[in-house]
Protein backbone atom coordinates (compact mmCIF):
# COMPACT_ATOMS: atom_id res chain seq x y z
CA UNK A 1 0.00 0.00 0.00
CA UNK A 2 1.14 3.59 -0.95
CA UNK A 3 1.63 5.84 1.73
CA UNK A 4 0.82 9.53 1.69
CA UNK A 5 4.07 10.63 0.74
CA UNK A 6 3.85 8.54 -2.54
CA UNK A 7 0.89 9.80 -3.42
CA UNK A 8 -0.60 12.63 -5.34
CA UNK A 9 -0.37 16.25 -3.15
CA UNK A 10 -3.92 17.31 -2.18
CA UNK A 11 -4.36 20.46 -4.32
CA UNK A 12 -5.71 23.05 -2.32
CA UNK A 13 -7.54 26.22 -3.39
CA UNK A 14 -7.30 29.13 -0.91
CA UNK A 15 -10.04 32.04 -1.11
CA UNK A 16 -8.74 34.63 1.20
CA UNK A 17 -8.31 38.12 1.43
CA UNK A 18 -6.68 38.54 4.55
CA UNK A 19 -3.23 37.87 4.26
CA UNK A 20 -2.90 37.55 8.39
CA UNK A 21 -5.78 34.86 8.47
CA UNK A 22 -4.15 33.27 5.10
CA UNK A 23 -0.75 33.40 6.83
CA UNK A 24 -2.49 31.11 9.70
CA UNK A 25 -4.16 28.98 7.68
CA UNK A 26 -0.95 28.29 5.39
CA UNK A 27 1.10 27.51 8.61
CA UNK A 28 -1.69 24.97 9.60
CA UNK A 29 -1.50 23.24 6.54
CA UNK A 30 2.53 23.13 6.85
CA UNK A 31 2.47 21.65 10.10
CA UNK A 32 -0.34 19.26 9.43
CA UNK A 33 2.19 17.07 7.48
CA UNK A 34 -0.88 16.65 4.80
CA UNK A 35 1.14 16.15 1.52
CA UNK A 36 -0.65 19.35 -0.36
CA UNK A 37 0.27 22.01 -2.79
CA UNK A 38 -1.91 25.19 -1.82
CA UNK A 39 -2.74 27.93 -4.37
CA UNK A 40 -3.88 30.85 -2.86
CA UNK A 41 -6.50 33.52 -4.44
CA UNK A 42 -8.11 36.54 -3.05
CA UNK A 43 -11.39 37.33 -4.39
CA UNK A 44 -14.47 35.75 -5.90
CA UNK A 45 -13.80 37.14 -9.20
CA UNK A 46 -9.85 34.93 -8.87
CA UNK A 47 -11.69 32.06 -7.75
CA UNK A 48 -14.00 31.66 -10.48
CA UNK A 49 -11.26 31.86 -13.32
CA UNK A 50 -9.52 29.18 -11.15
CA UNK A 51 -12.27 26.80 -10.84
CA UNK A 52 -13.03 27.35 -14.66
CA UNK A 53 -8.97 27.23 -15.60
CA UNK A 54 -9.61 31.05 -17.90
CA UNK A 55 -7.24 33.61 -18.19
CA UNK A 56 -3.98 33.14 -16.23
CA UNK A 57 -5.37 30.01 -14.39
CA UNK A 58 -5.80 27.72 -17.72
CA UNK A 59 -3.20 25.07 -16.66
CA UNK A 60 -4.84 25.54 -12.65
CA UNK A 61 -4.83 22.06 -11.39
CA UNK A 62 -8.30 21.10 -10.23
CA UNK A 63 -8.76 21.48 -6.20
CA UNK A 64 -9.24 18.84 -4.00
CA UNK A 65 -10.21 21.04 -1.42
CA UNK A 66 -11.98 24.59 -1.41
CA UNK A 67 -10.81 26.77 1.45
CA UNK A 68 -13.27 29.70 1.80
CA UNK A 69 -13.20 32.73 3.28
CA UNK A 70 -17.42 34.33 2.67
CA UNK A 71 -16.39 38.46 3.04
CA UNK A 72 -14.45 38.77 -0.20
CA UNK A 73 -13.88 42.62 -1.90
CA UNK A 74 -15.87 41.47 -4.31
CA UNK A 75 -18.52 40.09 -2.63
CA UNK A 76 -19.85 36.93 -1.04
CA UNK A 77 -17.99 33.58 -1.31
CA UNK A 78 -21.23 31.54 -0.96
CA UNK A 79 -21.57 32.93 -5.01
CA UNK A 80 -18.46 30.91 -5.55
CA UNK A 81 -20.12 27.89 -4.37
CA UNK A 82 -23.55 28.41 -6.24
CA UNK A 83 -21.74 28.56 -9.44
CA UNK A 84 -19.76 25.65 -8.40
CA UNK A 85 -22.74 23.71 -7.86
CA UNK A 86 -23.60 24.44 -11.42
CA UNK A 87 -20.76 22.78 -12.95
CA UNK A 88 -21.44 19.69 -14.99
CA UNK A 89 -18.53 18.09 -13.58
CA UNK A 90 -16.37 17.05 -10.94
CA UNK A 91 -15.93 20.06 -9.83
CA UNK A 92 -19.39 20.99 -8.53
CA UNK A 93 -18.62 17.88 -6.19
CA UNK A 94 -15.36 19.85 -4.83
CA UNK A 95 -15.38 19.87 -0.85
CA UNK A 96 -15.84 23.23 0.68
CA UNK A 97 -14.67 24.67 4.06
CA UNK A 98 -16.09 27.55 5.25
CA UNK A 99 -13.59 29.90 7.36
CA UNK A 100 -15.42 32.65 8.63
CA UNK A 101 -15.40 35.77 11.39
CA UNK A 102 -18.97 35.30 11.50
CA UNK A 103 -20.55 32.77 13.83
CA UNK A 104 -23.94 33.95 13.46
CA UNK A 105 -26.91 31.19 13.02
CA UNK A 106 -27.94 32.83 9.62
CA UNK A 107 -24.56 32.45 8.43
CA UNK A 108 -24.50 28.97 9.27
CA UNK A 109 -27.57 27.99 7.42
CA UNK A 110 -26.99 29.72 4.53
CA UNK A 111 -23.91 27.53 4.28
CA UNK A 112 -26.36 24.66 4.97
CA UNK A 113 -28.12 25.28 2.45
CA UNK A 114 -25.00 25.54 0.13
CA UNK A 115 -24.04 22.36 1.00
CA UNK A 116 -20.76 23.33 2.86
CA UNK A 117 -18.86 20.44 4.00
CA UNK A 118 -17.28 21.94 7.03
CA UNK A 119 -17.76 25.55 8.34
CA UNK A 120 -15.20 26.77 10.78
CA UNK A 121 -14.87 30.13 12.99
CA UNK A 122 -12.28 32.49 12.82
CA UNK A 123 -9.73 32.90 14.34
CA UNK A 124 -9.37 29.58 13.46
CA UNK A 125 -8.47 26.66 16.08
CA UNK A 126 -5.79 24.90 14.65
CA UNK A 127 -6.54 21.77 16.23
CA UNK A 128 -10.33 21.40 14.86
CA UNK A 129 -9.00 23.03 11.12
CA UNK A 130 -6.46 20.42 10.49
CA UNK A 131 -8.77 17.28 11.96
CA UNK A 132 -11.12 18.59 8.86
CA UNK A 133 -8.18 18.72 6.28
CA UNK A 134 -7.00 15.69 7.53
CA UNK A 135 -10.56 14.17 7.30
CA UNK A 136 -10.44 15.44 3.73
CA UNK A 137 -7.43 13.88 2.76
CA UNK A 138 -7.91 10.59 4.19
CA UNK A 139 -11.59 10.82 2.04
CA UNK A 140 -9.85 11.80 -1.16
CA UNK A 141 -7.24 9.10 -0.98
CA UNK A 142 -9.92 6.71 0.11
CA UNK A 143 -11.79 7.52 -2.97
CA UNK A 144 -8.60 7.04 -5.51
CA UNK A 145 -7.48 3.79 -4.00
CA UNK A 146 -8.11 0.90 -6.41
CA UNK A 147 -10.73 -0.56 -3.93
CA UNK A 148 -13.34 2.11 -4.19
CA UNK A 149 -13.31 1.76 -8.38
CA UNK A 150 -14.90 -1.51 -7.30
Amino acid sequence: MLNETQTKPMEILLVEDGLLDAKVTIHALRRSLVHHRLTMVRTRAEALQFLKREGVFGRAPMPDLLLLDLCLPDGDGLEIVREMRKFPDRRASIPVVVLTSSDDEPTRRRCDSMHVDDFISKPVNEEQFLRVVREHKRLLMYSQSPLAAV
